[in-house]
């Protein structure tokens, strides 16, 4: 029998099939959202899940004994809103970065952005460089 892979994991398809889920100016801001990502990250995009564009990877294990691996820094792109994945309860976690971002909506981890220069791009970019360091410190060895 095989063995069940799992959802979240680099999946191989080209990283453009993705992006091109972003239609009209969407498009573009996910070109800019790769980049930032890749400067920050420094790693090259992959895709994972079919859906999302990450960025390095760590593994993680909870005391409950669920583990698996994840990227460091992900987005996924769509017609409606670009999903920044951050780390969890970043809003509660550095409050100073939230109110001044701009426009957005958000979710435990998730940080949803209609258009990209509705945020201020600094905070973004400090946003991501803390969800970075968070994640690493807490799974890498």
């Amino acid at each position: 029998m095989a063995t069940k892979q799992p959802a979240m994991r680099p999946t191989g398809e080209p990283v453009d099939d993705v992006l091109d889920r972003a239609g009209g100016p969407r498009r573009a801001e996910a070109d800019r959202l790769r980049e930032i990502l890749t400067e920050i990250s420094g790693e090259e995009p992959v895709v994972w899940a079919s859906r999302i564009i990450g960025f390095g990877e760590v593994e993680y294990r909870y005391e409950s004994g669920h583990g698996g691996t994840m990227p460091v820094l992900a987005y996924s792109p769509a017609s409606r809103q670009h999903t920044i994945y951050l780390t969890s309860d970043y809003e509660d976690r550095w409050p100073d970065l939230a109110s001044r971002l701009g426009k957005y909506r958000s979710g435990t981890s998730c940080l949803y952005l209609t258009r990209l220069n509705d945020a201020d791009e600094s905070v973004l970019r400090e946003l991501l460089k803390r969800t970075r360091d968070h994640t690493l410190a807490e799974w890498s060895d």
